[in-house]
């Protein structure tokens, strides 16, 4: 496993944790942390024993503040047209494993876009999640614009980022920017554990299809969309995974995905 200074990496039975570790910034995503984030999900990529990614915040207060604002105010035009941030959280979005976000605290511009760019949100009460970056003459540069408006609405979206205003878990479950809610901080780490041990049990060559034909599909026409997901449907049915799946229902028994 890589080493790592600015996050922290566990593998668990399928999961891969990655924890954002610089609580004493709230987590701010400064470009060493943004590298190592990149350097963690391209190691969760390539192992095959991982089906589900989740990425959380070190301590209570924080799943990620947002850019390194001494850093952001040097950048010069050009530099916003670089993938930088928004090239890595297309990556996160495209992972071929399942992303859960555990925001915990404070969630805000590029950490709230990081927790966007995943398939599951999990948010605790005292979490506060937005878009501020208005409020520096800025706009959301790392996919905010684009997937706030596609999970909860253009209208709901356009409040958010023209207001900068914050919510917490329980406002951000009801509005669907956030899939699941837990009262406490403390409870995260469980409901997550809930969520992926679901997950665990799909084949991977499935997860990573089903998710492609959702993302891919959603800025298609509904014929163009239908056919891929037709064609992603072929390709499953040629796995032995397929197989596999079907011949255990069929025996009464759970399935052993192999991801072939």
């Amino acid at each position: 496993m890589s080493q790592y200074e600015n996050v922290r990496v566990e593998k668990e039975e399928g999961i891969f944790w990655l924890t954002l570790n610089r609580p004493e910034s709230r987590n701010a995503l400064d470009a060493a942390m943004l590298s190592e984030i990149e350097k963690a999900i391209d190691e969760a990529e390539k192992d095959e024993d991982i089906k589900v990614v989740i990425i959380q915040g070190e301590g209570k207060k924080s799943f990620a503040a947002g850019a390194d604002i001494k850093q952001l105010h040097d950048k010069k035009p050009l530099e916003a047209l670089v993938p930088g941030m928004q090239g890595l959280y297309d990556k996160i979005e495209s992972l071929n494993k399942a992303t859960i976000a555990l925001v915990n605290g404070y969630a805000l511009g590029g950490g709230c876009e990081l927790a966007m760019a995943c398939d599951i949100r999990i948010a605790a009460k005292q979490a506060k999640i937005g878009l501020p970056e208005l409020n520096l003459g800025i706009i959301p540069g790392a996919g905010g614009t684009q997937r706030m408006a596609r999970i909860i609405g253009k209208g709901r979206a356009l409040d958010m980022i023209l207001t900068g205003k914050m919510i917490d878990g329980k406002e951000a479950e009801r509005i669907g920017l956030a899939n699941y809610f837990v009262q406490e901080v403390e409870d995260l780490t469980g409901e997550a554990k809930i969520v992926a041990g679901k997950i665990l049990k799909k084949g991977p060559v499935a997860i990573q299809l089903a998710k492609m034909a959702v993302h891919k599909g959603y800025d298609l026409d509904e014929g163009t969309a239908m056919w891929l997901e037709k064609i992603s449907q072929a390709v499953v049915f040629g796995t032995e995974d397929k197989k596999e799946g079907t011949r255990a229902f069929i025996e009464k028994r759970k399935a052993e995905f192999q991801n072939k």
